[in-house]
């Protein structure tokens, strides 16, 4: 399958290196090539509607045919997530205890990793269900650390969730010994512990198909991406998740005059070797700087045929 024949990407860069705008014209692209797309933007910095310049609600949102948009809040994602961990316990617990294990739902709630938890459920939803109704998803995430964060989930929770339903199993074989003559009982408990494990296996093996998703990175010719991309390339790859494809943004065109653009362009230079030596693996797609904002959607076009010829 070719590089644009993908079902789901993966895209991720520094802070300010262009990443959403990358992300926009990467899925634009797409669409231009007639496959039916989702842009997901997971950055809570989102600009992606104003880039398309409409007005984004948390729902699907058609910008142009073949086009949608979806930004990910990942606030509410995270209450929404406890509320359905919550709704799940209904029945499950004594009537008695139902305020205490609340409390320690919302305790947990406030623990680091829990906000990514509930954000990747929420991936997992889009790539597993809502993904049908795609032939590509484009994911425009958080920076760097955010994103290796993300990503890693599912290995660190299939881990996790094996330990919890180890520990379930013993609880019902003891019950079962002691309790029910060695009769198997049923445990809702372990059922829905049993149905998360799946998904979280599901949706891994989709993100280890090289031949269905793809990661991308975006850098600019500067000592500090170049040193981050190159960090969280090697940290994915040690997860199984490898990033075949850089997008070099921002870079001095030739026709920039004048003496401060020399000098800039002389030091860019060194960097470019740099990238040329570091990512020697992987496509590197060059686009250059512009000489306005990427603010409306012939914009956005013109970052896509950069795209374009980077990867044919």
């Amino acid at each position: 399958m070719t590089f644009l024949q993908k079902k789901i990407y993966f895209v991720g860069g520094k802070g300010g290196v262009g990443k959403s705008t990358s992300s926009a014209a990467f899925a634009y692209l797409l669409s231009q090539k007639g496959r039916k797309v989702l842009l997901v933007s997971t950055d809570p910095a989102h600009n992606t509607g104003d880039l398309f310049h409409v007005e984004l609600d948390g729902r699907v949102t058609a910008v142009l045919p073949g086009l949608d948009i979806l930004e990910i809040n990942s606030e509410q994602e995270s209450k929404n997530y406890i509320e359905t961990v919550k709704d799940n316990l209904k029945g499950l617990v004594k009537a008695t205890m139902i305020n205490e294990v609340h409390r320690q739902i919302d305790l947990a709630a406030t623990s680091p990793g829990a906000e990514e938890a509930a954000l990747f459920d929420r991936i997992t939803s889009i790539i597993l269900e809502e993904g049908n109704h795609y032939d590509s998803i484009v994911f425009d995430t958080a920076p760097t650390g955010h994103t290796l964060r993300l990503l890693t989930l599912p290995e660190l929770m299939g881990v996790w969730m094996d330990g919890l339903l180890q520990r379930r199993q013993k609880v019902n074989d003891n019950y079962n010994q002691w309790m029910s003559d060695g009769d198997p009982i049923e445990d809702p408990i372990y059922e829905k512990l049993q149905e998360r494990k799946r998904r979280f296996m599901k949706v891994r093996e989709v993100l280890l198909n090289q031949g269905l998703t793809e990661y991308i990175f975006v850098l600019n010719a500067e000592r500090l991406p170049i040193l981050e991309t190159s960090k969280a390339i090697n940290t994915l790859s040690q997860h199984q998740l490898n990033v075949n494809t850089v997008i070099v943004n921002k870079l001095i065109p030739d026709e920039a005059d004048g003496s401060f653009m020399a000098r800039r362009r002389e030091n860019e230079q060194s960097y470019k070797l740099e990238i040329e030596e570091v990512f020697n693996k992987q496509n590197r797609i060059l686009i250059p700087l512009l000489e306005h904002d990427i603010s409306n959607l012939d914009h956005v076009q013109i970052i896509s045929e950069y795209i374009e010829k980077g990867v044919n």
